[in-house]
């Protein structure tokens, strides 16, 4: 998880053994506070798809490491979740397992007055994503200039 905060790669190396152990992928660690409170997410994804049950074996799984590893100092609660449907696409490699997928992404700024894109993800390579939009053009934007980026139900058929 390069590019980590320190907290996140130590979360990352406590948490890996047991979700190789349970079948499951990282997709990805957030360590936010929200109002008054702190939380360490863990966003957990397998082939199929993650049930509850997976939430709670790993929950039951990594309570104890973490407590003992102790790698972070103050007090947090602790969540573990499937990424979703609409799952944002953050690391490299969600962007190249990701090719050919539904995607809508936002930019930080617009492009001819218009920040939010619906597309397939076409290419992605050194932080550079290609996006065909569903009108038939395509735009490259570099990672840095999005909001977000995150997968898409829709059907691109249905604008055609």
């Amino acid at each position: 998880m390069a590019g980590r905060s320190n907290t996140v790669a130590r979360v990352y190396e406590i948490v890996k053994p047991y979700t190789d152990e349970l079948g499951l992928d990282i997709w990805d660690i957030r360590f936010l506070k929200e109002g008054t409170d702190w939380y360490l997410r863990i966003f957990i994804d397998k082939e199929g798809g993650v049930s509850l049950d997976d939430c709670v074996d790993l929950t039951h799984a990594v309570t104890k490491p973490l407590d003992e590893a102790d790698p972070i100092s103050q007090s947090y609660l602790l969540e573990i979740s499937s990424p979703g449907i609409e799952r944002e696409l953050v690391a490299d490699e969600h962007f190249r397992k990701c090719i050919g997928e539904n995607i809508m992404l936002r930019l930080i700024r617009p492009i001819d007055k218009v920040r939010d894109f619906k597309g397939i993800l076409k290419g992605y390579d050194n932080g550079m994503i290609t996006v065909a939009l569903e009108d038939g053009t395509e735009i490259s934007v570099n990672k840095k200039e999005t909001s977000y980026v995150k997968l898409d139900d829709f059907d691109i058929n249905d604008f055609n």
